[in-house]
């Protein structure tokens, strides 16, 4: 498979094409993730640290989201990284989509349609990853830190996600959110899922230009 060129691009080239990818992308980020919180049957490593926030705050799955984005972008000030607008839409964007997915959809009961919300969730979670990276708009605030803390080290960028992703999974799970056969199934899925969407995603200005 080819290469995928995802360096930062400045919103000033192809706005026109870039942007709606972007915001659709973080739209249907959210939309999955209420997916797989209906599913009741595991969750992202984040989102089990969401959820258990949620359940002791009482404030929105989204709101905690958003809470949780800004004071991880806080993290990236002495990492001297940059936000970029994809950065700011991450944060804004998801935790609306998020609240407005959990409003509309069902609780199902039975397993069928929970295994059915699982593996939507999951898939659809993988393209709008792929659709928001490849619009080379700035990463989102845990992808950032995880970027910043390995530009800023000697440690592969595998290492730095593995290390935060336990972290905040264990957290999360102490703290009473939902681990369980979704948290796997994501965990295994999700990198080769945005790598699949990704060729067919991703921005390229020199293939645009010819």
């Amino acid at each position: 498979m080819a290469s995928v060129n995802l360096q930062h691009v400045p919103v000033r080239v192809a706005p026109g094409r870039r942007l709606p990818q972007l915001f659709g992308g973080l739209a249907l980020y959210g939309a999955s993730m209420a997916l797989q919180i209906e599913a009741t049957l595991g969750l992202a490593p984040w989102d089990v640290l969401h959820e258990a926030m949620h359940k002791r705050s009482g404030l929105s799955f989204g709101t905690i989201t958003a809470i949780t984005g800004v004071l991880v972008m806080l993290c990236w000030i002495p990492l001297r990284q940059r936000p970029g607008v994809g950065t700011i839409a991450n944060i804004a964007l998801i935790s609306v989509s998020v609240d407005v997915g959990l409003w509309l959809l069902p609780t199902p009961e039975s397993l069928a349609p929970r295994v059915l919300f699982l593996t939507a969730g999951i898939v659809l979670n993988g393209l709008a990853t792929a659709a928001y990276i490849g619009a080379r708009l700035g990463p989102g605030p845990r992808d950032g830190l995880m970027t910043g803390v390995a530009a800023r080290t000697s440690v592969s960028i595998r290492w730095i996600r593995t290390g935060i992703e336990v972290t905040v999974l264990v957290t999360g799970w102490l703290l009473g959110g939902t681990v369980g056969l979704g948290t796997a199934l994501y965990a295994v899925a999700i990198g080769p899922l945005a790598q699949a969407f990704l060729p067919w995603v991703s921005w390229d200005q020199h293939a645009r230009a010819k």
